[in-house]
């Protein structure tokens, strides 16, 4: 028997704007609304949105929240100093491996909010339950399926969201990136996953079809999952499920900078990460033969065998490029080999990020 597949608030509006739809993560979400390639110039060009409702936000509040929360993740909550600050950390197994990345609001005092993916969002979510029940009413779970998201990306983007919804304007304007505000029913993110400005925007499923069609209105070109993994494949973002899982550490996975190891604090996993030396660590790939990057292929260096975890041809700079799992000592600027239908072919290995606002980085980054 088909599993019947969970849909969004604008399911009908994905229909009606032409989308492909596919089963991600037993959501059926738009893969793309005609072009692909369309939607990531769009992204990098102007402005881009995306319905991300599949994913999951939890809040966590209570007088203990935040003391759940450092002992939690991998990251220190601590750091989040005033109201409307946000943290990108991951959430570690008692191995050090990664059972997801996350943001983490501070909306006030005691009062958090955590956005995980879809594909992990049951399992992150019993996971929590799990660690939280010693807290008892001093940290409080509280999931918000009834929440719609939106990922408004683009260098047009903010301006054009001002213009949909002036009343937002007040409270959108003045956040700098990784800050977030609320307003009225709306919580508003200057965060993305397209190495581009732009908001998040958390709103109740009832109030999104208005807001999306204010944004056509205005000028947002609709995008799917297609576009979302190459923008933010040239921004060097990772991937769970690709670039990591509960089998790598966020050392292996180019995450390091998410361990705040600068204290005492004891937090899941931290061990483990102590004792257990990286093998791999994330590099960049450019291909200087014809072909296409992709995940699986194994990387040839001369520090032994790597794989690829994220590839694919890269419409702003029109060649393909890669994230990889390449051996300790593997370094930026050498020459590597790739498996491509049984031919090894030619690659540069590179530092990443490939693409910010719009601009190639690979003049700095070879």
């Amino acid at each position: 028997m088909a599993i019947e597949l969970q849909r969004t608030a604008l399911h009908a509006e994905h229909l009606a704007a032409g989308a492909r739809l596919i089963d991600f993560g037993g959501w059926e979400m738009p893969l793309h609304y005609g072009s692909q390639i369309d939607e990531h110039h769009h992204v990098r060009r102007t402005a881009g949105m995306f319905d991300v409702s599949h994913m999951l936000a939890i809040d966590i509040e209570g007088a203990r929240a935040r003391d759940f929360l450092r002992g939690l993740l991998a990251n220190d909550v601590a750091r989040l100093a005033q109201p409307g600050a946000a943290l990108y950390s991951c959430m570690l197994n008692e191995s050090g491996g990664v059972i997801d990345d996350l943001i983490v609001y501070l909306r006030a005092p005691e009062r958090y909010r955590v956005v995980v993916n879809a594909g992990t969002a049951d399992r992150d979510l019993a996971w929590m339950r799990e660690r939280v029940r010693p807290f008892d009413a001093d940290a409080v779970l509280t999931p918000r399926r009834d929440l719609a998201i939106l990922a408004l990306q683009g260098p047009e983007a903010r301006a054009r969201f001002w213009s949909a919804v002036p009343s937002l304007r007040a409270a959108a304007e003045p956040l700098a990136p990784f800050r977030c505000a609320e307003s009225g029913t709306a919580f508003i993110a200057r965060t993305g996953y397209t190495g581009e400005d732009g908001y998040e925007v958390m709103v109740p499923a009832g109030e999104v079809v208005a807001l999306w069609r204010a944004l056509r209105g205005a000028g947002f070109a609709p995008c799917g999952l297609g576009a979302r993994d190459t923008l933010r494949l040239e921004a060097g973002m990772a991937l769970y499920g690709q670039d990591m899982d509960e089998s790598v550490t966020p050392m292996e996975a180019g995450l390091a900078w998410t361990v705040a190891l600068d204290d005492a604090r004891d937090f899941l996993g931290r061990g483990a990460l102590e004792q257990r030396s990286p093998r791999f660590h994330a590099h960049g790939l450019v291909l200087r033969d014809k072909g296409v990057l992709r995940a699986h292929q194994q990387v040839r260096t001369a520090h032994g065998e790597g794989e690829i975890t994220s590839g694919s041809f890269a419409p702003t700079l029109g060649m393909s490029i890669a994230l990889a799992r390449l051996p300790r000592g593997t370094a930026s600027g050498e020459g590597v080999q790739v498996c491509i239908r049984d031919r090894w072919l030619d690659a540069r290995v590179v530092r990443y990020p490939f693409v910010r606002r719009g601009r190639s980085l690979l003049d700095t980054a070879q």
